[in-house]
């Protein structure tokens, strides 16, 4: 990157009008920041390469430079990330066939990362690699068009992870510096939503830098539909990139906006469009978020205890329990010495617990969203849309119902353009390993109901409440299990599945009591439920 982006970081503002010209489209993905120097000439004790989460050893250490700005002296944590999506339309099939519009994000980057169920948020050095030139350009519908048609999709002949459009600045010496290939973007972004929207995954003390590019809708070319990314219930520590345009901005056809996030509180989050919420919510628009803690990052064998305490050096995330009446995360009850939980050789935790009891072996995001078939019809065809009566009877568990949640792999929808997509690219159905833990990460962003999931053989463990761990201010853990539980829109739960005990084979369902909610439309069957299987 240009050095001026270097010093100013994440500011990098493409907005423009309606007649927006292709020049507009850009992303940002910087190798270097003030607080993630690289080491170079300019900063030869940096031991940071911004590709690689290096192992936690104590908080990051910061003072002003002399320049005014807070930069790192000595240990640095974190990395960078970047993600690139669309803001656009499309199409998703429902289990009973149904090809139900959509307004909705689709990915621009880790496209191969996506199709395979994981997160497409990338390191710079896959983000900012150009598609190689030899050989077939990108198509329409890509990834699902190069690995070939359902039923049996070969997920591995699309490997390309980088930014969609990423191209060398033939007047920057070449140089990658945000400049893009319009028709690349368009080529992919154009009909090409996903529900949910693309799946964002980050750890504590990265920078996140998420390039939104509006696309356009191609089923209602008479709307010009502005997009914004909010991530609801994030610490986010700037109004200008929270996402709601009264605070904030909105990205106009035919342009890209960058949004800088610090990733500071571990825990399940999820975002969304905030123009026009409730319509834009119901169309599709959203997906989830999570952040790794720090704790998955303390060295084999050490004491996870210790890394809290050494956590709480840490001003940003500081959490005094004497006099912080919000603290989320205090040292657990009891001290170290009947805390002496290290860290394992294998699997990971959901929390900066301090005690190893978030470990999980395997996670699975869920996220919970309901659709409207008239409103989604009236969408598509100039219609008013009626708000009062909006009344859900697609009940989906990572944009499926069942029994497409036990489906494996993405699920693909061929839209108005002739071309396949991966509409559902995030499977729904749990698969643990017997003896191992799973950890669930439960979103719901319903527009119009409540909805409940209920366990039947395997209690939920619940650790945590809206990315809140589940402790209270003496440090006593406040878990506890359930067969069932409840979540309004807006809210979400970390769930830990134990399979301790369980032999492989064995099928367990995670489903809705309410009945009504276990339907695909006219079918009386289907819905939320999907099959937790010990294997």
């Amino acid at each position: 990157m240009k050095k001026i982006y270097r010093i100013l970081l994440p500011v990098l503002l493409c907005l423009a009008p309606l007649t927006a010209s292709a020049q507009s489209f850009r992303v940002q993905c910087p190798t270097s920041t003030i607080t993630h120097p690289v080491k170079d000439a300019t900063h030869p004790n940096s031991p940071v390469d911004n590709n690689s989460e290096p192992a936690y050893n104590g908080p990051t250490t910061l003072s002003l430079n002399s320049s005014g700005f807070f930069a790192p002296t000595g240990n640095v944590n974190g990395a960078i990330k970047c993600q690139q999506i669309s803001g656009g339309d499309g199409y998703a099939t429902m289990a009973d066939g149904t090809q139900t519009f959509m307004f909705s994000f689709g990915p621009l980057s880790g496209l191969a990362d996506i199709a395979n169920g994981k997160p497409g948020t990338e390191y710079p050095s896959v983000f900012n690699t150009p598609y190689p030139t030899a050989g077939p350009m990108l198509q329409p519908g890509d990834p699902a068009t190069t690995d070939g048609p359902l039923p049996a999709p070969n997920l591995n002949a699309f490997t390309y992870n980088g930014a969609i459009g990423q191209i060398p600045d033939l007047d920057n010496g070449n140089a990658i510096d945000g400049h893009v290939d319009p028709r690349q973007i368009m080529d992919i972004g154009v009909m090409n939503g996903n529900i949910p929207a693309p799946l964002m995954a980050i750890d504590e003390d990265d920078e996140f830098f998420l390039t939104l590019s509006n696309v356009g809708m191609i089923m209602r070319p008479d709307l010009f539909e502005q997009h914004t990314v909010h991530f609801h219930g994030y610490p986010n520590a700037s109004a200008f990139y929270d996402g709601v345009p009264d605070a904030s901005v909105a990205i106009n056809i035919g342009a890209s906006f960058t949004y800088y996030y610090l990733a500071p509180d571990a825990g399940t989050y999820f975002w969304h469009c905030h123009i026009t919420p409730p319509e834009h919510l119901q169309m599709g628009m959203v997906g989830q978020l999570y952040v790794r803690p720090r704790q998955d990052r303390v060295a084999v064998g050490a004491s996870l205890y210790s890394a809290l305490q050494q956590q709480e050096l840490d001003l940003r995330t500081k959490c005094d329990s004497a006099s912080d009446i919000l603290c989320s995360n205090p040292l657990p009850a009891g001290g170290a010495t009947v805390n002496p939980a290290i860290r394992a050789a294998a699997g990971n935790y959901a929390y900066n617990d301090g005690d190893g009891s978030t470990y999980y072996d395997v996670e699975y995001p869920i996220q919970i969203h309901g659709f409207d078939p008239n409103f989604h019809f009236v969408g598509m065809t100039f219609n008013p849309e009626g708000f009062a009566d909006m009344k859900d009877k697609y009940f989906l568990l990572n944009g499926r119902s069942y029994p497409d949640t036990v489906t494996t792999g993405p699920l693909e929808t061929t839209t108005a353009d002739g071309r396949s997509h991966f509409s559902q690219p995030l499977p729904a159905i749990i698969n643990i390993p017997a003896g191992k833990k799973a950890l669930l990460r439960i979103s719901d962003l319903d527009v119009s109901e409540y909805q409940t999931l209920a366990s039947l053989g395997i209690p939920m463990h619940v650790i945590a409440l809206n990315a809140k761990l589940l402790r209270d201010q003496a440090g006593n853990n406040l878990y506890y299990s359930t067969n069932s539980i409840t979540l309004a829109g807006g809210e979400s739960l970390d769930v830990i599945l134990d399979a301790t005990g369980y032999t492989a084979g064995q099928v367990f369902y995670l489903y809705t009591p309410n009945l009504d909610h276990l339907s695909n439309d006219a079918e009386n069957f289907g819905g939320l439920m999907t099959e937790v299987r010990i294997n």
